[in-house]
């Protein structure tokens, strides 16, 4: 998780009423607890092996509403996942133009969407280079951490 990320969560941890938070970015895991005293005191870095026992596999068939258009079969490329539970953005503000669309090239570590968490705007990269073969979320909808985002060709 990059550094000033994590400062911004202590600031809102210290200058809130929240007394502990959880952020979980890609395979890092943090966990900010507030001291008694009233300032962030710890900060937890974990590793990712809590992450399959968490009960992210009962609330995904809550949030979703028609679970039927994931059952057709998946298409062959690979797929970008959501690092997070957030609002899924194509594009950098309302009006502005989509990142990318279907058919757009794409190298690593290029931006692909924005994911709003917790009021922080999280920039989502290409983890592989290609071509966007499939976008499978709607700009506005909210996602769920390991949803996938995009099928990259």
């Amino acid at each position: 998780m990059d550094l000033r990320k994590l400062k911004t969560l202590i600031d809102l941890v210290a200058e809130s009423d929240i007394a502990e938070l959880e952020v979980t970015e890609g395979e890092s895991k943090v966990r900010i607890v507030k001291s008694s005293a009233g300032a962030a005191g710890q900060v937890v870095m974990m590793q990712p092996q809590a992450l399959p026992q968490a009960a992210s596999a009962p609330v995904a068939p809550a949030a979703i509403a028609a679970p039927a258009p994931a059952a057709p079969a998946e298409p062959q490329g690979h797929v970008v996942k959501s690092p997070m539970v957030g609002t899924f953005y194509r594009a950098s503000a309302p009006g502005s133009p989509a990142f990318v669309e279907v058919g757009s090239t794409v190298k690593e570590g290029d931006t692909l969407c924005i994911i709003e968490a917790m009021k922080l705007l999280n920039e989502i990269d290409a983890d592989a280079s290609g071509v966007i073969k499939e976008i499978l979320v709607e700009n506005g909808q909210p996602v769920e951490f390991g949803q996938p985002l995009f099928i990259i060709g």
